[in-house]
């Protein structure tokens, strides 16, 4: 399997790119939009002045919780920059949601209570709601993290869109909002940290 096929067969379809899209940020934001492969792992991300995405982490199955996945987050975190990525809300009847979270739990990341997050996917044209988590060494706020996102969400998800895909997605007003007042779950609150991921 290729790297984008180990990606697509382990993300929600409603949450991939399609290759086109993911090759096109390779080759026209190279400066911005990075993949890291080897045949362990697949970490796609972008990298800004201010601030990391990660827009895809997939570690085999076979090597989970050997610390690739550790080791892949380390190295972004020495660049010394927040941290953003984007989770599905846990499901269940899905395990794999909830290691995602015990993992970057452990890994010291943070639930921004405080973004709201919601865009309708072109595959299924229906709404995904997902949950921010980011690490940041400077204690940067949620509204600093909402700017970020915003600015990610405007040159990686959405590059290209009509021309990729023949229609755009959402504009970033009606898919990211802040409200300092939020009183939502901390989706990290109450995990464990011993469990392997």
């Amino acid at each position: 399997m290729n790297w984008y096929e180990k990606l697509n067969k382990y993300f929600p379809v409603e949450e991939m790119k399609s290759k086109k899209h993911m090759e096109m940020l390779l080759k026209e934001k190279g400066d911005v939009y990075y993949k890291d492969e080897s045949p362990k792992h697949v970490l796609m991300y972008a990298e800004f002045d201010s601030f990391l995405f990660i827009d895809y982490l997939w570690v085999s199955a076979a090597t989970r919780g050997q610390g690739i996945g550790h080791k892949l987050i380390d190295k972004l975190k020495k660049k010394n920059k927040p941290i953003i990525l984007e989770v599905e809300p846990v499901d269940y009847e899905d395990t794999d949601t909830e290691k995602r979270l015990h993992f970057y739990h452990r890994e010291g990341f943070t639930h921004a209570q405080s973004i709201g997050y919601n865009r309708r996917s072109l595959a299924t044209n229906e709404e995904t709601p997902m949950e921010i988590l980011f690490w940041s060494p400077n204690d940067e706020t949620e509204e600093v993290i909402f700017e970020q996102m915003k600015k990610m969400y405007e040159d990686i998800h959405t590059y290209k869109d009509k021309e990729i895909y023949g229609r755009a997605y959402q504009p970033v007003d009606e898919v990211l909002s802040y409200d300092e007042d939020n009183t939502r779950d901390d989706i990290l609150e109450g995990l464990g940290t011993t469990e392997k991921a």
